[in-house]
């Protein structure tokens, strides 16, 4: 049981359980907390026959293949995080009109030791034109513009990722 979870934050007991990282219930206060899904998004990028993937500079994966994107934020729609995440990443000005939502898919995210279940949700945008992307080092070391036939699956971070490359890219 992670650390984080070895005491009831309303009473202090140890008499609790934690199932399945979702359902935590305190024995002596009754106490209880579901650690829900929380929202991420992910972009494929399409220009041409070409999908623009990200290298990971963090953990959890680092060095690894990424697609543009991260959590919603509180009070935050799936389309303004998908515009705020390319702003912040990869300085892109894009609008909602821009932006194709095409499925959801469940991911776990360890983070720090902690297991965060996300709901991935993944838009695509197809661009028209080159763009100059000007990137964040402090998430992202590199891009690259891949063509189906030059993805790996096993240098993508996440399982998420994997399936959603495997249903619309491969």
């Amino acid at each position: 049981m992670p650390k984080f979870f070895q005491y009831c934050p309303r009473c202090g007991s140890q008499n609790h359980k934690f199932e399945n990282h979702h359902r935590f219930e305190c024995f002596n206060c009754g106490f209880i907390y579901y650690h829900n899904c929380a929202a991420a998004v992910m972009v494929i990028l399409r220009r041409g026959d070409e999908i623009l993937f990200t290298v990971r500079n963090n953990d959890p994966c680092k060095g690894m293949l990424d697609f543009p994107g991260g959590f919603v934020d509180p009070k935050e729609s799936g389309h303004e995080a998908v515009i705020r995440e390319l702003k912040e990443e990869l300085n892109l000005d894009l609008t909602r009109d821009q932006i194709s939502l095409i499925d959801t898919e469940p991911n776990d995210y360890k983070y720090r030791d902690i297991l965060y279940r996300t709901l991935d949700i993944i838009f695509e945008i197809n661009l028209h034109e080159d763009i100059t992307i000007e990137l964040d080092h402090s998430e992202i070391r590199e891009v690259k513009w891949l063509k189906k036939e030059e993805v790996d699956l096993e240098a993508i971070a996440f399982n998420s990722m994997k399936e959603v490359v495997r249903k619309y890219i491969l």
